[in-house]
């Protein structure tokens, strides 16, 4: 018997190395992505426009991004907000833990799966025998155990392999969740603090064109109760009044939420106190922006390398799946001791052992186990497809930040020279009137004309700065720069 169960042993580590199910592959890169994020090429340099986030922008091909990307903007009181964020934000501290979980989670089945598994078990029991099966051994008496039980079982098909390579991609997988986290989320505090910045500039020059508006209506309503208007142009310019003073409240109402998201993105309630206030003129428009070349997209966005990680779990999965329909070996074994009093327990003549191998081959279930195998692997099939709509996305978010950068700073451009004829009327108008060669009214209008300007150009500003920030978050944000990568 020794020798069977010793042989068995041996045929089942000599067959240890095989493992069934397919190895799993890194995906290769988009062949079209070696050439150009888009159909056609990119300027080197964008436009550029005087004044404020009007600087051009160098796309710089293949330089790395910097792990800290934000710090470009050279805002202290952004980089201190950030920092806050991600040491306080919940959803920064979740994805974390569940980093731990799934790291904890291979722990426990690697120690369970690999080593053999021990246990001692020490008992007492008392019993009574009788005369029909014992005869004249019968009576009442106590029994006393002590054990060491070990069992094992090969992995002669590779389904432990294959269970551990799926639980390591598992926490490979909710690594890269913490990184696309630590993006999403730095990302969002840029982009809500431009945000705020541009409401806040929006804000101040809609309420300068209110009052210009209103001191025109005083004049009008003035000229009127003197008879040398009609009616209609007084409820004209009360119309204009009521229409302007209806984009007041929306525009407050949107900066006190992005004040709000602010706070809840660094971990505060909305009432709390210390939050800092953004202003478009702190932050500095990044003129070299480094872009990865679309051959390395594929290794740097966090949500790709997550979608990855799913369908290498869902190939292992299918290893799982195939060893179960093969044989399954086990080894056990057991040493003690058995008396009827506890002093004899460990004496030599009470010694019991016993070795034991097995083999359990399914045989019939019914069509279940082959209905799992392909199960697994149209799961497999779901990962891949999700796994190329990701690549496609994150193509397209590089793409359409490219695209928006040129055009934003046409845009900025055409809206700065508007602005700046706007202004220089304005100018010419306050001559003009004060050489008495043109009327209050004309006055009050280029100055309406030149604040509704300066509001686009704020927007334009702010568009630059918002987009900028996305760029770096479609190209992955340079985590894989960071000191303890």
């Amino acid at each position: 018997m020794d020798k069977r169960i010793f042989t068995a042993a041996l045929l089942a580590a000599g067959l240890s190395g095989c493992a069934l199910g397919p190895n799993f592959n890194t995906p290769a890169a988009p062949a079209a992505a070696n050439d150009s994020y888009t159909p056609t090429p990119l300027p080197s340099t964008t436009a550029s426009a005087p004044g404020l986030g009007g600087a051009a922008q160098q796309f710089a091909f293949g330089q790395e991004i910097p792990a800290q990307w934000w710090t470009l903007f050279r805002s202290p009181e952004l980089d201190q907000l950030i920092r806050n964020a991600l040491a306080q934000n919940p959803s920064m501290a979740a994805a974390e833990a569940s980093l731990r979980q799934a790291q904890e989670s291979y722990n426990a089945q690697s120690g369970s799966l690999v080593y053999p598994s021990v246990n001692g078990q020490l008992g007492a029991t008392r019993q009574k025998t009788s005369t029909a099966t014992a005869g004249a051994a019968a009576g009442v008496f106590n029994l006393y155990n002590a054990s060491v039980n070990v069992s094992y079982t090969p992995d002669v098909f590779g389904a432990t392999r294959r269970t551990l390579e799926g639980a390591q991609a598992a926490v490979d997988y909710q690594r890269f969740q913490v990184e696309a986290t630590y993006l999403t989320l730095s990302a969002n505090v840029v982009t809500t603090a431009i945000r705020e910045a541009s409401l806040r500039a929006q804000l101040k020059a809609t309420r300068e064109v209110l009052d210009a508006l209103n001191q025109q209506l005083g004049v009008i309503e003035k000229q009127f109760e003197y008879g040398a208007i009609p009616r209609a142009t007084v409820l004209s310019q009360r119309n204009q009044v009521a229409q302007v003073a209806a984009t007041v409240a929306p525009l407050e109402k949107s900066l006190a939420a992005a004040q709000h998201q602010l706070s809840v993105l660094a971990g505060k309630l909305p009432g709390e106190a210390g939050m800092p206030q953004f202003a478009l003129e702190s932050l500095t428009l990044p003129e070299q922006l480094p872009v990865s070349l679309p051959s390395a997209l594929v290794r740097q966005r966090p949500d790709i390398r997550a979608s990855e990680e799913a369908l290498h779990q869902a190939s292992a999965a299918v290893g799982v799946a195939t060893a179960a329909q093969y044989p399954q070996f086990t080894l056990s074994g057991s040493y003690g001791s058995s008396a009827t009093t506890f002093g004899k327990l460990f004496d030599s003549d009470t010694n019991v052992w016993n070795l034991a191998a097995g083999i359990a081959q399914p045989i019939f279930n019914g069509g279940a186990l082959s209905a799992k195998r392909r199960a697994a692997e149209a799961a497999y099939d779901a990962a891949a497809a999700q796994y190329r709509a990701t690549v496609l996305g994150a193509f397209q978010n590089v793409a359409d930040a490219l695209r928006a950068l040129e055009a934003d700073a046409a845009a900025l451009k055409s809206q700065a020279d508007a602005e700046s004829l706007a202004r220089e009327t304005l100018a010419l108008t306050q001559q003009q009137y004060k050489l008495g060669g043109i009327s209050y009214l004309v006055l009050l209008d280029a100055q309406r004309s030149y604040q509704q300007t300066h509001i686009s150009l704020v927007q334009a500003q702010a568009a630059r700065y918002a987009d900028t920030a996305a760029l770096f978050q479609a190209l992955g944000g340079g985590w894989w720069n960071r000191k303890n990568q």
